[in-house]
């Protein structure tokens, strides 16, 4: 079988891809410094802000996202809740069950830092049409489904 070899096209957009997941990355990266934390501290907080229903996620929930030690889940939310980003809380059904809860004020500081990123956003999402949109809004959610299948084959020793 012959090897086959992406398009000029087809490596262009990759690259655009990664050059925008890079400067998102940096984003995050920055913001983490400026707070004091670790890169893996905002991945953490993004974990816990997109907890639904304000139950919290458990820390293993975040390990299992994160995939990290149990220990390292342990430093993670000690710096977090130190810098006070977040609060643990006993489940009130099990109270063996710690849940992670973001603080209020955490995230509209957090909010202050990725304004900037949201009025860029804003600006850039402007310059285009709703059907345009609709099809940007597609792709980026079938790629941010597919990566994030990948990344739970890859864990579990699935296809590659």
């Amino acid at each position: 079988m012959a090897e086959q070899h992406p398009s000029p096209a087809s490596r262009d957009f990759a690259l655009l891809l990664q050059g925008l997941a890079s400067e998102m990355n940096l984003l995050g990266h920055d913001f983490a410094d400026a707070q004091g934390l670790h890169s893996t501290d905002v991945q953490a907080l993004l974990a816990i802000l997109r907890a639904n229903g304000g139950q919290g996620v458990t820390p293993g929930k975040l390990r299992e996202e994160l995939a990290l030690t149990s220990g390292a889940v342990t430093a993670v939310l000690d710096r977090l809740e130190r810098a006070g980003h977040v609060r643990r809380t006993r489940d009130a059904n099990d109270r063996r069950q710690v849940r992670v809860h973001h603080n209020p004020g955490a995230t509209r500081m957090a909010g202050r830092w990725f304004v900037p990123v949201a009025e860029r956003t804003e600006l850039v999402r402007s310059e285009f049409s709703a059907s345009e949109l609709a099809v940007v809004v597609r792709f980026l959610s079938r790629m941010t489904e597919e990566l994030e299948q990948l990344r739970a084959d890859r864990r579990t020793g699935g296809r590659p």
